[in-house]
C-alpha cells in the first residue's frame, strides 16, 4: 500500500512543481482530517500545516471537500490494489487468504492512519463519500469473489457473499485489533483470523485440483 508520507511545514514561499505541491498539501491534510475529522478540520489549519497561504491551497483543490475525496480517492485505490497484489502474489489458496489478511491489517495499521477515511469518516452522510467507500468494499470483495467462483462449484451470487464476509472480516478485525491497543503482534493477529476464514473457506467444493489446500 502506498500512504502520503507525514509532512513537516514548509516555509512559505518555498517553490515546489505542480504535482510535489499537490502531494505535499494532500499529506497536510490527511494529517488534519485524521487528528480532527472532516467536519472539525480547516483550510486554514492544513494551509498552515503544509506552510502554504489559502490562496495556493484554493489553487489546487476549490474546496474541503475536493481535497478530502481526492484523498479518499488515492486511499481507497491504495487497498484495492493491496488486495489485488495479495491475491495475485500466490496460487496458494490458503496462502491467499493469509495475504490478503495480510492486506488489510497493513492497511489499517499504516501509521499515517488513512484507513479511518475509508473506514471511520465522519462524512458518510456525503453521497459521494459513500459511494466511494461503499465500492472500494465492493471491488475488493469482487475481487476476492473472483477467485471463490473460479475454484468452487458455487454459484456467483454465493461467492459474492462468501467474498463480503471475507473481506468485511478482515477490515473489522483489522480495526479492533488497533483499536484494542496491537495486544496481539500483527503476526499472530493475521494468522489467528486466516486460519478462522481458511477453515471456513477451505469446506467448499472445488474444482478438481485447481487450487491447493
Amino acid at each position: 500500500m502506498t500512504a502520503i508520507e507525514q509532512t513537516e511545514a514548509r516555509p512559505r514561499g518555498t517553490r515546489l512543481p505542480r504535482r510535489a505541491r499537490r502531494n505535499q498539501l494532500l499529506g497536510a491534510a490527511q494529517e488534519v482530517f485524521v487528528a480532527q475529522g472532516y467536519h472539525s478540520a480547516a483550510m486554514d489549519d492544513i494551509a498552515e500545516r503544509a506552510g502554504v497561504s489559502k490562496p495556493v491551497l484554493y489553487q489546487h483543490f476549490p474546496g474541503k471537500l475536493d481535497l478530502y475525496l481526492a484523498l479518499l480517492d488515492q486511499h481507497c485505490e491504495a487497498l484495492l490494489q493491496a488486495v489485488r497484489a495479495a491475491i495475485a502474489s500466490t496460487s496458494d489458496n490458503k496462502q491467499r487468504v493469509a495475504a490478503t489478511m495480510e492486506a488489510y491489517f497493513a492497511y489499517v495499521g499504516d501509521e499515517g492512519g488513512a484507513f479511518r477515511l475509508v473506514f471511520e469518516s465522519d462524512l458518510t452522510n456525503e453521497p459521494a463519500v459513500r459511494e466511494r467507500v461503499d465500492k472500494v468494499s465492493l471491488d475488493c470483495a469482487k475481487a476476492v469473489c473472483e477467485v471463490i467462483a473460479e475454484d468452487t462449484d458455487l454459484p456467483s451470487e454465493e461467492s459474492m457473499l462468501l467474498a463480503v464476509g471475507l473481506c468485511g472480516m478482515a477490515q473489522i478485525t483489522a480495526r479492533y485489533w488497533l483499536g484494542s491497543g496491537q495486544k496481539v503482534p500483527r503476526d499472530a493477529a493475521v494468522k489467528l483470523v486466516s486460519s478462522l476464514s481458511w477453515r471456513g473457506i477451505a469446506g467448499f467444493p472445488m474444482h478438481g485440483a485447481a487450487s491447493s489446500r
